[in-house]
Formats: C-alpha cells, sequence, structure tokens
C-alpha cells in the first residue's frame, strides 16, 4: 500500500489594511480556507514592512490606502523586504492611474474589496501557480490605461507594415489559449475547455507571452482585448 502523500503546505500570507475591522474580518475569512494561514497583519507601511521582513510570507495582500501614504508607493519596498513573496492589491480603489502604477510597481494582482471569498481563496491560488489576477470589473479601465500608455504624443501615418496586429505571429491554438486568457480562464479552464493537458496550456501560454513580448497574463489579456479577442 501506497503511503499517503503529504499535503502541501499553505500559502503564508501577510495582510496589510489600515482599518480593524476589516482586516480582522478577511482574517478570519483566509483562516476557513486550509490551503491558506494567515501568518501576521499590520495596519500601517512601517509595520508592513517590518512584518514582511520578520515573516518572509508567500503572499502580502496589500490595501491600496494607507495613513499617510498609497499602498503603491510601499509596494516596491515591499518586495525589497520579501523578495519571494507575491504582492496582491486588495482595495476600494478603482482608479484605473491605481491599477496601472500597482502592476507597473511589480504587483501579480488587483482585486477590489468587494469580492466573494471563495473567489478571493481561487485568485491567490492562481497567483501562487505563476498566474496575474485583476477584478473583472477593472479590464476595462486596464485597457484605456494601457492605450493612454502606448499612444503617441503625435499621431502619424502607419504603413501597412507598422498597422499589423501583434496577433498575426500566433498560431491559431495560441489565438485559442490568448483568449481564454482574455475571459480571466485559469490553465485548468483552458486546458478543460480545449480537451488539452494543462501541462501543454502552460507551454502556450509561455509561447504567447513571448511572441507578444510582455511579462504577465495581464498584459497579454490588455492585447487581446484591444484587438477584439476577449469576451
Amino acid at each position: 500500500m501506497n503511503p499517503t502523500p503529504p499535503k502541501p503546505a499553505p500559502i503564508r500570507i501577510l495582510v496589510v489594511d489600515d482599518h480593524t475591522l476589516f482586516r480582522r474580518g478577511l482574517i478570519a475569512l483566509l483562516s476557513r480556507e486550509p490551503t491558506l494561514q494567515t501568518v501576521g497583519d499590520a495596519a500601517d507601511a512601517g509595520e508592513a514592512l517590518r512584518r514582511a521582513q520578520e515573516l518572509q510570507p508567500d503572499l502580502i495582500l496589500l490595501d491600496n490606502h494607507l495613513p499617510g501614504v498609497n499602498g503603491v508607493d510601499v509596494l516596491p519596498a515591499l518586495r525589497e523586504a520579501a523578495p519571494k513573496a507575491r504582492v496582491v492589491m486588495l482595495t476600494v480603489s478603482e482608479d484605473e492611474n491605481d491599477l496601472a502604477a500597482a502592476l507597473q510597481a511589480g504587483a501579480s494582482g488587483y482585486l477590489l474589496k468587494n469580492i466573494e471569498g471563495d473567489a478571493l481563496a481561487q485568485a491567490i491560488q492562481r497567483v501562487m501557480n505563476g498566474e496575474s489576477t485583476i477584478a473583472p470589473e477593472m479590464t476595462g479601465k486596464l485597457i484605456a490605461a494601457y492605450r493612454g500608455a502606448s499612444a503617441p504624443a503625435v499621431a502619424s501615418p502607419a504603413s501597412p507594415h507598422e498597422a499589423a496586429s501583434p496577433l498575426a505571429q500566433l498560431s491559431p491554438r495560441e489565438l485559442e489559449i490568448l483568449r481564454g486568457i482574455a475571459c480571466g480562464a485559469s490553465n485548468k479552464e483552458i486546458a478543460r475547455d480545449l480537451g488539452i493537458a494543462e501541462t501543454t496550456v502552460k507551454i502556450h501560454v509561455q509561447h504567447v507571452l513571448r511572441k507578444l513580448d510582455v511579462g504577465s497574463r495581464v498584459n497579454a489579456a490588455v492585447i487581446a482585448t484591444s484587438h477584439g479577442l476577449g469576451g
């Protein structure tokens, strides 16, 4: 009889939020998930940096509105204090500038505080699997921020070659994978929908990111949606 394989260690989480009631409620919510473990919490930037360095969590849930500073501005220092930790913004801010700043600073996700508990747990799992996650309500704003950042100051006539879609270099299967990414599907969901192995999806995702010259699924989704592939 084969021995029972050991259970994977729970994901160690640091919660950073200045509202005591919300922080306690979030910790209680996370405690219901056996795969998640809250190892510490902090109410301000200074405490967050100390706790991150001390605890070296796997993931940091970070509010954007902290006393005297925006969470986005603390994000680089948090990543330096805990280099292996992934950071997910959990905030009420639906401002596209905050979203863009968080992603540029290295956040692995941007979620809103109205998220359901099950969805939050699933989002954390996706981030720990190397994926990015963003609140569905923010997708349109991300596209707007992306277009604003990439638009030239003065429009000039483009040649037919310059106007070619970046999606043209993708194979039909890679386009199917990208469509799934744009819809917010996980690798497992894409694999199920296409009837292929999850490991095959992971390989295709790597090819898609490389061909589009982007570093995350979020950026790939922006490109796909802005070219009419999502939905």
